[in-house]
């Protein structure tokens, strides 16, 4: 198979050679590197094109005519690679040498999977590993491991985000099923909706090695950003209403738009939870400020067990909901 690396750079040029070094120090070559700049004003296409004329293959370099932003930019370069297999790739982080040779082991030994990701080790500006991992950022522990490979990445995935696309690895063809990649859908990137497309087909798996250097810094486009701190009891009777409901309905907006987008594309029973997120987000916003008023559709809300949308610790959101 034929392995086709999509990058899309912007201002890259202070961390782009140490990618560009990583992915010419593969174990298995790579049989392209399609670039996509998205009008960068400092020296990355310069970079690009003098990585082009020392590596044996073909490094294809298009400069947008206007900026494109991040998704759809990701978009154009992946739909330029002529490989059988798409590795997604940032501007700025570090590949381990062994990364495309072992997704595409994967894909190989797993023909019902149409993609792989994996977990990458933190680094800072100077290139220092940290003692963490994107994983252990966004909680992606054995449990919810365990509960991916028991049909059930959908739900993890209606509630957060858990596929970082630098780690991503796809067969072509999946393009055809997930492209145009929607733009109005708030954090929903490329990645987070090829993501969720192919849970729902179960067509989506991981390597829980740490296959890549995932570079944060201050200047990257997208990424982690750092963890909100949780909602405390005290923090509910303390912050005003329109500070609680606001977020909420963000939520709830956020649901309803996915649901109206991945019906284009999917006609299972599997947004029937996201069908239940979307009503629960929208009956929290809506509660009325009088509060014996509030009674019935939190009660509603606790019998039908939805509360756990909210929180695992279900109860603090059911206690501000009854008294904030």
């Amino acid at each position: 198979m034929r392995v086709s690396v999509a990058m899309c750079t912007y201002n890259g040029g202070k961390f782009l050679p140490e990618q560009l070094e990583s992915i010419r120090q593969q174990t298995r070559p790579v049989d392209e590197l399609v670039v996509c700049d998205d009008r960068s004003s400092d020296d990355t296409v310069g970079i690009l094109r003098d990585f082009a004329q020392t590596v044996a293959f073909p490094v294809h370099i298009h400069v947008n005519p206007a900026n494109l932003g991040s998704t759809k930019n990701f978009e154009k370069c992946l739909s330029l690679c002529t490989g059988d297999i798409l590795f997604c790739c940032d501007q700025d982080d570090k590949w381990h040498t062994e990364k495309v040779a072992r997704q595409l082991a994967y894909l190989e030994q797993h023909p019902d999977k149409d993609a792989v990701f994996t977990d990458a080790r933190v680094i800072d500006d100077a290139s220092v590993p940290q003692d963490r991992t994107i994983w252990q950022e966004i909680e992606f522990d054995t449990a919810a491991q365990a509960r991916w490979n028991h049909s059930e990445a959908h739900e993890i995935l209606f509630g957060g985000f858990v596929v970082t696309g630098a780690t991503l690895a796809l067969r072509r063809e999946v393009l055809a099923r997930t492209t145009p990649f929607p733009t109005h859908i708030r954090y929903y990137i490329h990645d987070a909706w090829i993501a969720l497309l192919l849970s729902l087909e179960e067509k989506i798996g991981f390597l829980t090695d740490e296959l890549l250097f995932y570079r944060k810094h201050q200047t990257q486009q997208v990424g982690f950003g750092e963890k909100k701190a949780k909602v405390t009891l005290g923090d509910r009777f303390s912050r005003d209403r329109e500070g609680k409901l606001k977020p909420l309905r963000e939520k709830a907006e956020i649901c309803a738009q996915l649901l109206a987008a991945l019906r284009d594309s999917y006609a299972g029973p599997k947004l029937r939870e996201l069908e239940q997120r979307q009503k629960h987000f929208q009956a929290r916003a809506t509660l009325p400020a009088f509060r014996p008023a509030r009674i019935p559709v939190i009660w509603r809300e606790w019998i039908s067990g939805r509360y756990r949308f909210s929180s695992k610790d279900w109860w603090l959101p059911l206690a501000g909901d009854l008294f904030e």
